[in-house]
């Protein structure tokens, strides 16, 4: 069964969350997340006739997603542009100042990785995709997603680990 244009929009705004959560991941910095989201959302409203029934729509808008941030950060370098960092006490909604210090670590150590491996860490570890859909949002072999993925946990393990991040 197709969906219309409307209910695909619908499935799209319910995907915001995500989609705004693996962007900041990507960016990782807020102001930026919020027009790599913009930027994806209106690729896929603009495209909605290359989505194909069947298909999961978080993988379809993730890879939009990835391809809009690889063209931005080319489009920045064209421009001699450098990436801001980002900005520290920006999370809302952590009470508790020990679950608040775990998130900006996390966070932190999230940050100090590679691009790829950031990537590869964000779609499966955060976003829950499966391997095989992740490695085709990020289109690359399934073995080269468990390397970055491997590579990625070991180095989130020895950072947090040795506690040599503080927020």
């Amino acid at each position: 069964m197709s969906l219309s244009p409307l209910a695909l929009r619908a499935e799209i705004a319910a995907l915001l969350p995500r989609l705004r959560r693996f962007a900041r991941s990507v960016t990782r910095h807020r102001e930026d997340a919020d027009d790599l989201v913009q930027i994806a959302v209106e690729r896929a409203l603009k495209h909605l006739d290359h989505w194909q029934d069947g298909t999961r729509l978080d993988s379809w808008l993730f890879r939009i997603m990835k391809n809009a941030w690889i063209d931005e950060v080319r489009a920045r370098g064209r421009r001699d542009e450098v990436l801001a960092p980002e900005e520290a006490g920006e999370h809302v909604g952590f009470s508790e100042t020990g679950s608040r210090d775990i998130r900006l670590s996390i966070e932190k150590a999230m940050g100090r990785l590679p691009e790829d491996q950031r990537m590869a860490v964000s779609l499966v570890l955060v976003e829950g995709l499966p391997y095989k859909e992740a490695a085709e949002v990020l289109d690359i072999p399934m073995g080269t997603l468990t390397s970055r993925l491997a590579r990625g946990r070991d180095a989130l393990q020895a950072m947090l680990g040795d506690g040599d991040l503080t927020p």
